[in-house]
């Protein structure tokens, strides 16, 4: 009983749903306002919808790829001025290098010069010492 109940229900739905919706053959056209000013409406085909979507697609396709190969070179770029960086701190780490090399030849040579002439006056003045008595 319950059963017969629901399915005379679920028949008339279906039969409801039939008789609301247009019957049609073929493709069923798709209602688009064409101009605002004078309330006539398009009627596209599925074929034209089709259409559109895939024109659409490509479209969005074809921005996600160009938007890719902007994101790639903003990347590249990116890297580029990192190494760019990098080579112009090496480059003022070797110049400070250098001139702590030339710094440091200059220390041995004034340590020697130093050296040097404290021996000798060393060495003179010993000499004169113990030799002038």
């Amino acid at each position: 009983m319950k059963y017969r109940l629901c399915t005379k229900r679920i028949a008339i739905v279906i039969l409801m749903s039939f008789l609301m919706t247009p019957l049609a053959f073929g493709e069923q056209p798709t209602m688009q306002p064409t101009n605002s000013e004078e309330n006539e409406m398009r009627l596209f085909s599925v074929s034209e919808v089709e259409q559109l979507i895939d024109e659409i697609s490509e479209a969005a396709e074809e921005a996600i790829k160009r938007a890719a190969a902007e994101a790639a070179k903003a990347a590249a770029i990116a890297s580029l001025e990192r190494e760019a960086a990098a080579l112009r701190e090496a480059q003022r780490w070797k110049q400070e290098a250098e001139k702590a090399k030339q710094i440091k030849v200059k220390n041995y040579i004034l340590t020697g010069v130093i050296c040097f002439l404290g021996g000798l006056v060393l060495g003179v003045s010993g000499t004169i010492i113990i030799g002038g008595k």
